[in-house]
């Protein structure tokens, strides 16, 4: 006897759905699918078509869930994870792994990126698949498997470690300060243009008040959206900017920024090492944790040499 007809929607349009829901724009979906944006948007109409009901809020600059389709996504994730497994479990094995982390910008740009040579040339056999962005991702429903996030440490779901402490003081470009001052003082300071990190809208308040001085004036400030944007306007002479370690260090490295006032302070953050609460890691991602934690180890010590032979 035949069992009840089962009604599944057509497979491309929910492989399409499910990688634009766990994505952050339909363009890095396409790319995780080797499709393109108009086919992922094809696709997923598709499904609100067999769906009958929308499942993407197209009404603002980017797509993003409705709550009926944020439901769906949570009901279809198990089954998409078992599929994939089962999948995975049947296909000859191909020697290589994947582990896909995710970390802000900046970050990636200035810290990790140029260190990416030698993980290939130790871990050949791991293809790293980085994700960066400012935004908190919940790594368990977007599968991601390592994550480097900056704050306090603390996030529900997710298990952290400290990987690298921050600290920060101001930046500008050589020769914008002339003479150069010792330390700060409210004479200095007045002249100044400060350039803001929008992220971070307090950072000249804090570290003023931990010098004991007036902060800048904000009349004439610039105010950027990414610490990169930032360090790139002082260098051009137009500012000074608070430069944040370790993400300044190249700036500071090649002599294109200079720190007028000295020594870098604690900023009360750091970058942490998280994963999926409870998640026990893959082989390859464990060996990309214990990377990450080496060049950490690394960088403190060379940190801790400059300082005592400055």
């Amino acid at each position: 006897m035949a069992g009840p007809k089962l009604t599944l929607p057509p497979f491309a349009a929910l492989r399409a759905f499910h990688a634009a829901a766990t994505h952050e724009r339909y363009r890095d979906a396409a790319e995780s699918l080797g499709l393109t944006e108009s086919a992922i948007s094809h696709q997923v109409r598709r499904l609100e078509e067999f769906l009958r009901t929308s499942l993407i809020d197209r009404s603002g600059k980017r797509p993003k869930l409705t709550e009926t389709g944020r439901r769906y996504l949570e009901q279809i994730e198990p089954a998409m994870r078992q599929i994939h497994a089962a999948t995975e479990a049947l296909l000859p094995a191909s020697g290589r792994s994947t582990v896909r982390l995710t970390l802000p910008p900046s970050l990636a740009a200035t810290w990790l990126i140029p260190k990416l040579g030698a993980f290939e040339r130790e871990f050949p056999q791991i293809d790293l698949q980085l994700i960066t962005t400012t935004r908190v991702v919940d790594l368990a429903r977007e599968q991601v498997d390592v994550a480097i996030r900056h704050g306090k440490g603390a996030w529900a779901d997710v298990d952290s470690t400290l990987l690298l402490e921050e600290t920060a003081m101001p930046v500008c470009a050589p020769g914008y300060l002339d003479p150069s001052p010792k330390e700060p003082s409210p004479e200095v300071l007045r002249d100044v243009r400060i350039i803001v990190n929008a992220n971070i809208p307090d950072e000249w308040e804090e570290w003023a008040r931990a010098h004991g001085v007036e902060p800048p004036a904000r009349d004439d400030m610039i105010e950027l959206d990414a610490a990169e944007q930032a360090l790139q306007v002082a260098e051009s002479g137009h500012g000074i900017a608070m430069g944040r370690r370790p993400v300044v260090d190249s700036w500071l490295e090649r002599g294109r920024l200079v720190a007028p006032f000295g020594d870098a302070d604690p900023t009360g953050a750091a970058y942490y090492l998280c994963r999926p609460a409870g998640a026990a890691p893959t082989a390859a991602g464990r060996r990309l944790e214990r990377w990450l934690n080496e060049t950490a180890t690394e960088w403190r010590a060379e940190n801790a040499q400059a300082v005592a032979t400055s």
